[in-house]
């Protein structure tokens, strides 16, 4: 499997997805939007993963680059291809798809739970509640034809499915305690006082949860590609991949 990565900024790259892709052998570049606005052909890739960043999916005007990369997640979705949205990448499915994207009640950031919301194979035993990282301010709506798979108690879609080849997480599963200390690096300023923002003390006391959130992912992102009996070829928390900066320049 190829895979292409559409990285927004450099503090939120694909952390456990790279991972994970690199445990099976799979093949995966990142396109680094922020410093070159070069998106990827369709035939480049099999499955396109849209990471997260403090931009707003509506913010086409501003950024040049947002507009063809919301084509061509569009266009993928229309080959069905395999797509996954992470946090402001669920953001621009959803857009993508025709959906509204707008502020949310509150802003969410830390550790907070999830709850599963109906039956779809992404989430088949998974449990009925976790605890991934948050860090957004805006939410959107359900696009046509989508699943909900999850929520939590400020933000009504959490997750969600489109068919057998799109997903959609709010919430950062393949976090890692290397890519949330970037985070925090990166986008601490954001974080205020309100009663969904948790401190970075906090979120740094949390970082246990990383570990528990790699089987989930590992087996979403198996049944996402229909990869879910294949075992990992090399050691499943390998960097070697990313390593190798298989990325555009």
């Amino acid at each position: 499997m190829r895979m292409a990565v559409l990285q927004h900024v450099e503090f939120e790259g694909p952390a456990a997805v790279a991972d994970w892709a690199a445990g099976r052998g799979f093949s995966l570049r990142i396109f680094h939007l922020h410093r070159d606005a070069t998106l990827p052909s369709l035939s480049d890739f099999d499955m396109l993963t849209v990471m997260g960043g403090p931009m707003s999916a509506n913010d086409e005007a501003r950024l040049g680059w947002l507009g063809p990369e919301i084509a061509l997640v569009r266009e993928a979705i229309a080959a069905d291809k395999t797509v996954l949205g992470i946090c402001l990448g669920a953001q621009i499915i959803a857009k993508a798809l025709g959906a509204r994207v707008y502020r949310g009640s509150a802003k969410e950031i830390g550790w907070f739970p999830v709850q599963r919301t109906g039956l779809h194979p992404f989430f088949d035993g998974l449990p009925d509640s976790f605890t991934p990282l948050h860090w957004h301010g805006e939410t959107f709506d359900l696009p046509h034809e989508a699943k909900l798979l999850a929520k939590s108690k400020i933000t009504e879609i959490q997750a969600f499915a489109v068919g057998r080849h799109v997903l959609g997480l709010q919430f950062h599963m393949e976090a890692t305690e290397e890519s949330v200390r970037a985070l925090l690096k990166g986008a601490a300023h954001e974080i205020g006082h309100g009663v969904f923002e948790q401190q970075p003390g906090t979120i740094l006391a949390g970082l246990n949860q990383c570990a528990s959130l790699r089987p989930l992912l590992d087996t979403v992102l198996g049944r996402l590609t229909g990869s879910a009996n294949s075992s990992p070829d090399h050691d499943p928390n390998s960097r070697n991949l990313h390593d190798r900066s298989l990325s555009s320049p």
